[in-house]
């Protein structure tokens, strides 16, 4: 089916689809926190519901022009709010609406990459449809019909673009005790030869396995390391499995499994988690020390905003809709909430504070209310050989290349 056509059945007119922000029945606070910048997460404006995440949307290929066009789209529309407040809260899908603008977006880029001869220019063009696809789906919580089309779109333009790259992409499917598989993507070097060491990366709960592309090209692939991505549970191609307390159940049944990849060497496997990711690697440290070369995290979500509720406080609306909407608590109270993320914290689990044998590296940025330096502490010292690696906020683009670059370089040295 082509592409164009595709859209045109998904997203169709007549429906009246949820708007994303009343997805979940929380307290919102959106006139009351002060304007939060973090690198991982973006900044956020009262006017606004989503975080703009400038810094990540950048990173992975998207013009901060076409950022700031799309953006002023949204804000000028007049069209009906659920929440007059809140500039991306239009109704249906129609202008001003901020899954239909994104998506109109990276409809552009699709048809360019369509009529393109060029091999590697249609696949960045797809990649960058791709990248839209996935801000429109964003932060693509449960039960967002339209978001969940957008990641369907994601994912055809994902596929397209790897059809055209110079690196091999193999789509695997896992079987998963107790309900159904899922699929992760492979993504081989084109130094060395296979098996290759590989780094899995746990991703964030707002994130798709498309949007770990530039991880690989620009940091991993260089180094002959192979790069395995396997959605976080309830979103992309493992949404039908629910957050649960065991954060890292479904990335452990796969790294059972990669004995039976040819293209990986199953005794030089590490990991990289940031944000919630983290939680999942960090877990996996103590839970599969023999499986697990090294772990390395970035932004850690493992204690701190899961147990402190001051913490809790700090963090945007939107951020809290995701962790309700992943554990399936869109319903619940606030005081619920809170008490059932401290069961997610691997502290209160017993875990962290324990020493593990498995290297650990705990990156962090300073002044991140979401992760502060006692979370990367908390890490590093519960490792035999733990290091931490603090992340200057200025210039943010440049500091966060250069972390990247030296924890990649820290993962290779462990897969030696």
């Amino acid at each position: 089916m082509a592409p164009a056509n595709l859209t045109e059945k998904l997203f169709k007119p007549s429906f009246k689809y949820p708007e994303t922000s009343t997805l979940v029945h929380r307290v919102h606070h959106h006139n009351t926190h002060p304007p939060m910048h973090s690198a991982l997460e973006g900044d956020t404006v009262n006017c606004w519901y989503r975080t703009i995440n400038r810094l990540m949307w950048m990173w992975r290929g998207v013009d901060p022009l076409e950022v700031e066009e799309v953006l002023s789209r949204i804000a000028v529309s007049q069209a009906e709010h659920s929440d007059p407040l809140l500039l991306d809260t239009v109704i249906g899908y129609r202008n001003g609406n901020w899954i239909y603008e994104w998506s109109n977006q990276a409809m552009h880029w699709q048809q360019k990459a369509a009529d393109e001869k060029d091999a590697n220019l249609a696949s960045e063009y797809w990649l960058k449809a791709a990248n839209l696809y996935s801000i429109a789906g964003y932060p693509h919580l449960k039960g967002d019909t339209l978001a969940e089309q957008a990641e369907a779109l994601a994912n055809k333009a994902f596929e397209k673009s790897s059809e055209h790259s110079p690196y091999d992409l193999k789509e695997l499917e896992f079987k998963i005790p107790g309900g159904a598989p899922i699929t992760g993507f492979l993504h081989l070097p084109n130094e060395g030869k296979a098996p290759f060491p590989t780094v899995m990366v746990c991703g964030g709960l707002d994130t798709l396995q498309s949007d770990h592309q530039c991880l690989f090209r620009s940091y991993l692939a260089p180094m002959g390391i192979a790069m395995l991505t396997i959605d976080m549970p309830s979103i992309g191609f493992s949404s039908k499995w629910k957050l649960t307390q065991d954060t890292s159940f479904l990335h452990q049944q796969v790294l059972m499994q990669l004995s039976d990849v040819p293209w990986v060497d199953a005794s030089r496997v590490s990991l990289l988690g940031y944000r919630f990711g983290a939680n999942v690697a960090v877990r996996l440290a103590y839970l599969e020390p023999r499986r697990v070369r090294a772990v390395a995290t970035l932004g850690a979500l493992v204690h701190s905003l899961l147990s402190d509720p001051k913490c809790q406080e700090q963090v945007p609306d939107m951020y809290m809709d995701v962790l309700a909407s992943r554990i399936g608590m869109s319903t619940a109270s606030d005081s619920a909430l809170k008490t059932e993320l401290n069961r997610y914290s691997l502290k209160t689990q017993g875990l962290l504070g324990r020493r593990t044998p498995t290297p650990m590296l705990a990156a962090y940025w300073e002044s991140d209310i979401f992760s502060p330096k006692s979370e990367a502490r908390l890490i590093a010292d519960s490792s035999s050989e733990g290091k931490i690696l603090t992340i200057k906020s200025e210039p943010l683009y440049q500091h966060f290349d250069s972390a990247l670059h030296e924890i990649c370089e820290w993962l290779e040295k462990h897969m030696r």
